[in-house]
């Protein structure tokens, strides 16, 4: 009996329905459990974009396609499309949630210090934390002053490398006050791909602070040069990608495990106690709870008067209230003048600070408080943090 073509391709076409609706079922079970994901990441403060896990989808993707006889080109075009898919109904899933998510930037990728001492302070926080890596400390704050996020957590000084002065400059131009500090234990490792060895290394990435805090590595190793990267984790990335046995990277532990490269020595920061102090900052003050130890921030640009840093310095003395730090910027477009950052013990509305604030307001050009905040007395014990 001859066949009827047209029987032949209703059923062909039928064959195919069925084939789309269990591939759009399959579409549908993936994006029910990106959702879950997103959950998990906002609970343990993760960013919601991994491009590394991207990069290995796709190839593993690549090779299934290649394995059962699929254009492994045009599956990966599917599949990038499928990931910004999975994106989109991960953002859904947050817009849609009754407790909003708190919206962190820090400078850096997955694995840098900011982002590990943001998971410090934001996992498990009820409602849950999205976190966004940002290139710069200005893209950062920005983010905030923008309102595209709530908060920026930003390294503003090291107990080896000193202050940080593109975060004091970005403090001094206004818009954004300190809500809360942070102090991390900063344990640096040399990272390279496996079978490299310390010996063999012509250069080695890092964040500047990174690399000014391993100075006395470098000086036993004289053969390795430097090269500044913007991020620890940004250049533990850039070694895994280099392929390349003579480079490596200073970053965190955690990176190593990110990005799969071998540590090649731990704790290479030239101090051993060696910590950072993270401020978070956001467009409004925040009040400090009850009953909890506060810092107070504040920026002063004095006349040329001779002397007028020591009559400041000599008021707060005489109400009591306890300089812990004093730093020095200059002021842009005023060649050799400068703006004096100042932090102390106490709230600016407590009756000692406010008094003394009072009495120099007067006495200086400009008077501005960048925040009163609680302490972080775990750090201030200088405490490995758990």
């Amino acid at each position: 009996m001859t066949k009827n073509p047209k029987s032949d391709m209703q059923a062909l076409r039928e064959a195919i329905e069925s084939s789309d609706r269990r591939i759009l079922e399959e579409l549908h079970k993936r994006m029910e459990i990106v959702e879950d994901v997103a959950a998990v990441k906002l609970d343990a403060a993760i960013p919601l974009r991994d491009r590394l896990r991207e990069d290995k989808v796709l190839e593993r993707v690549r090779g299934l396609a290649v394995e059962i006889g699929l254009d492994p080109h045009e599956i990966e075009r599917l599949y990038r499309l499928v990931m910004e898919m999975s994106i989109a109904r991960q953002q859904d899933h947050i817009r849609s949630r009754s407790q909003v998510p708190l919206r962190v930037a820090y400078q850096g990728v997955e694995g840098s210090y900011s982002h590990l001492t943001a998971q410090k302070r934001y996992r498990h926080r009820s409602g849950g934390v999205l976190l966004e890596g940002c290139d710069t400390f200005r893209e950062a704050v920005e983010r905030v002053r923008g309102g595209k996020s709530d908060l920026a957590l930003l390294p503003i000084e090291n107990t080896t490398a000193g202050s940080i002065n593109d975060t004091y400059d970005l403090l001094g131009e206004g818009d954004i006050t300190i809500t809360h500090e942070v102090v991390s234990h900063i344990q640096h490792c040399l990272l390279g791909l496996h079978g490299s060895s310390i010996e063999g290394l012509k250069l080695v990435m890092s964040h500047p602070q990174g690399l000014a805090q391993c100075e006395s590595f470098f000086q036993a190793h004289p053969h390795i040069s430097t090269k500044v990267e913007y991020d620890t984790a940004g250049a533990a990335r850039k070694v895994k990608e280099s392929g390349d046995p003579s480079v490596a990277a200073i970053a965190s532990e955690s990176a190593a495990s990110v990005y799969g490269l071998e540590i090649l020595s731990r704790e290479i920061q030239t101090q051993k106690d060696n910590f950072t102090r993270f401020v978070e900052v956001a467009r409004e003050a925040a009040a400090c709870p009850e009953g909890v130890p506060v810092k107070t921030s504040l920026l002063l640009e004095l006349g040329h008067e001779s002397g007028k840093l020591g009559t400041v310095l000599e008021v707060f003395s005489g109400h009591g209230v306890n300089l812990t730090k004093i730093e020095s910027r200059p002021v842009l477009g005023k060649p050799f003048q400068y703006r004096f950052y100042l932090d102390f013990e106490g709230h600016q509305a407590s009756e000692p600070v406010s008094a003394a604030l009072g009495k120099i307001e007067s006495m200086v050009a400009t008077l501005r408080v960048l925040g009163s905040y609680p302490r972080d007395l775990e750090g201030e014990g200088l405490a490995e943090p758990s």
